[in-house]
């Protein structure tokens, strides 16, 4: 099966080559097709110190289909729903065989850095972020030590 292949290869480039800030790999060591993975907050973000965990589903035709991911880390973010549902086109439409789940990581990472309250997944958040930077970020930042502590530092 391609798919099996595939992340087993991945799961090998990880643990040779881990993106910054990121570690993923599978729940248990029989599922290949059900993940887990952690992001660390980036830093000068409000996320910052957090430790973020995710979810990471493989469909049956991986690559050919994107991988589901949602945060099992309750955040405060306009591209983040409270089911942990993340707003990111590589994971919709612009999905591509060529990416890997690092790649898919380091974009969520991205997302952190730089949300995106243009295309948001929760208007509320993205309009106080655009209207009330401070508000926001103080927001996500409680929301931050409240739920995503896991480093000291």
């Amino acid at each position: 099966m391609a798919a099996t292949r595939r992340i087993t290869k991945e799961l090998q480039d990880l643990s040779k080559d881990p993106p910054a800030n990121c570690s993923a790999g599978p729940s248990s060591p029989t599922e290949l097709f059900s993940w887990t993975a952690s992001i660390i907050g980036p830093a000068d973000t409000p996320y910052a110190g957090g430790v973020f965990n995710l979810k990471i589903d493989f469909p049956a035709d991986y690559p050919f289909k994107p991988p589901k991911l949602a945060f099992t880390t309750k955040i405060y973010h306009c591209n983040v729903n409270a089911n942990g549902n993340i707003c990111l086109d590589i994971l919709q439409s612009q999905w591509s065989p060529a990416l890997t789940i690092g790649k898919v990581l380091l974009s969520i990472c991205s997302l952190l850095t730089d949300p995106n309250p243009d295309d948001p997944l929760v208007p509320e958040i993205a309009k106080l972020y655009k209207e009330n930077r401070k508000a926001h970020d103080d927001t996500a930042k409680a929301w931050t030590e409240k739920y995503a502590q896991g480093v000291s530092g």
